[in-house]
């Protein structure tokens, strides 16, 4: 397996994430990439590969606004000639009942325009490492022809939608390997979604698009965040209508219940004739995650990759979360070990 990793992403490490009513450092931090770096090698995974070239401007934009792509690269030095802090962090939001037809002149409400969540900021390297990791996607996406690849980059992607941040995204790195897969000839492309948390930005990018089967397993939103995306009846429009499937599961789901959503997952993913196949990967359904009420155990997560395989599609995972700090390279290696049938 081909491994891609991002450099610049420690660059990006947030002080000022809101959760649960405090201040501090986010749960995203630079350890995450480390940790999961040492389990791969410890487990004889081949180093990563040099970082690759630069994402294509418009690569980008085919998954986001051009504005909102020029918001984030200058957001933090407005922000900075604004306050002088290191970390721009949104406080007022255009709420349905407002209006969201302009963004506003001021950096903090333009913060607010273009996000969906406080517990996301921008700090000096959010934009470069945001940058990188996507890079790492398309990179991962063009060699899966080869063989099964791994985009080892953050910040995260799922939670970012078309023209906003939030939930510790900034750039759809899922997205952005779908396209890249479509671009390359794929005529289907399948996402499938594993994290704790729903998807929401990768379900509204392609919610009216056939091309991009979007399937997710997930903490029910009327329990957990994202809270108002990714109900079961939440299946596509237009040309996607039925090209979106949601698998909410309630809090305290253990691995047999969740195999058997995978098992729904992937006879979907079979039934809609894809070509190729974006993982995006989460290991917060881990049971010791400080932040997700699955209880999923350390050894079941081979399982996971093991079934993942049985599709036998050119396959690309593309890290999303994992927040146990002490467990998550394990769990991680544990998903793409099982893949490889290790």
């Amino acid at each position: 397996m081909r491994i891609f990793h991002n450099p610049d992403h420690d660059r990006h490490d947030s002080r000022s994430e809101l959760h649960d009513g405090q201040l501090g450092r986010s749960f995203e931090c630079p350890e995450r990439m480390a940790v999961i770096r040492d389990a791969l090698a410890a487990a004889g995974f081949a180093p990563p590969a040099p970082p690759p070239a630069p994402v294509p401007r418009a690569l980008l934009e085919r998954v986001h606004a051009p504005a909102y792509l020029d918001f984030l690269e200058t957001a933090h030095a407005r922000w900075v000639a604004a306050y002088r802090t290191p970390d721009a962090i949104a406080f007022t939001y255009p709420v349905p009942g407002l209006r969201r037809t302009a963004p506003p002149a001021p950096i903090a409400a333009a913060l607010g325009y273009w996000s969906f969540s406080v517990d996301t900021c921008i700090t000096e390297g959010s934009w470069g490492a945001a940058r990188s990791a996507a890079a790492c996607a398309r990179a991962a996406a063009l060699a899966a022809a080869e063989g099964p690849a791994f985009a080892l980059a953050r910040p995260p992607g799922h939670h970012a939608h078309g023209d906003l941040f939030g939930g510790y995204c900034y750039l759809n790195n899922a997205a952005i390997a779908a396209e890249t897969l479509l671009e390359a000839g794929a005529a289907r492309v399948a996402v499938l979604d594993i994290d704790y948390h729903h998807g929401n930005g990768t379900q509204a990018i392609f919610y009216g698009r056939g091309d991009v089967l979007t399937v997710s397993i997930h903490a029910d939103p009327v329990q957990a965040f994202p809270y108002f995306l990714g109900h079961a009846d939440e299946g596509g429009t237009g040309a996607g209508e039925g090209c979106n499937m949601n698998l909410p599961l309630p809090e305290g789901t253990a691995i047999a219940a969740w195999r058997a959503a995978l098992d729904t997952a992937c006879r979907r993913i079979a039934g809609h004739g894809a070509e190729a196949l974006v993982v995006s990967l989460g290991v917060d359904t881990y049971e010791g995650d400080p932040i997700s009420r699955f209880r999923l155990a350390e050894g079941d997560f081979p399982g996971i990759g093991a079934r993942i395989a049985r599709l036998r599609l050119p396959t690309v995972f593309v890290m999303e979360g994992g927040y146990a700090i002490a467990a998550l390279g394990r769990n991680v290696a544990g998903v793409l070990g099982g893949f490889l049938g290790r």
